[in-house]
């Protein structure tokens, strides 16, 4: 996979990175109280952290999907990535 991608890191710093906010809020908070609760704040960590890696507002994507008047047009997700995967 190294050779044919020598994009990819060696390292999982990166996931790491992507999760150490939650593992704080978890040790003062406590966690969830239920499982709902834990998929619930995995999809919108999910979702943030993808709009942060794409350079695009969190509130501005959320607006554009609960279709909120005044929030800019944002492109779905998925196509996001594939886009930028098209231009690497």
């Amino acid at each position: 996979m190294v050779l044919d991608r020598p994009e990819i890191p060696l390292h999982t710093n990166g996931s790491e990175r992507d999760i150490r906010c939650h593992v704080t809020k978890r040790k003062i908070s406590g966690g969830t109280r239920s499982d709902t609760g834990r998929h619930c704040r995995d999809a919108f960590l999910g979702i943030a952290k993808s709009c942060a890696k794409l350079g695009i507002s969190f509130w501005d994507y959320l607006g554009d999907r609960f279709a909120i008047t005044g929030h800019a047009i944002v492109p779905y997700l998925p196509q996001l990535v594939r886009q930028r995967c098209a231009q690497t």
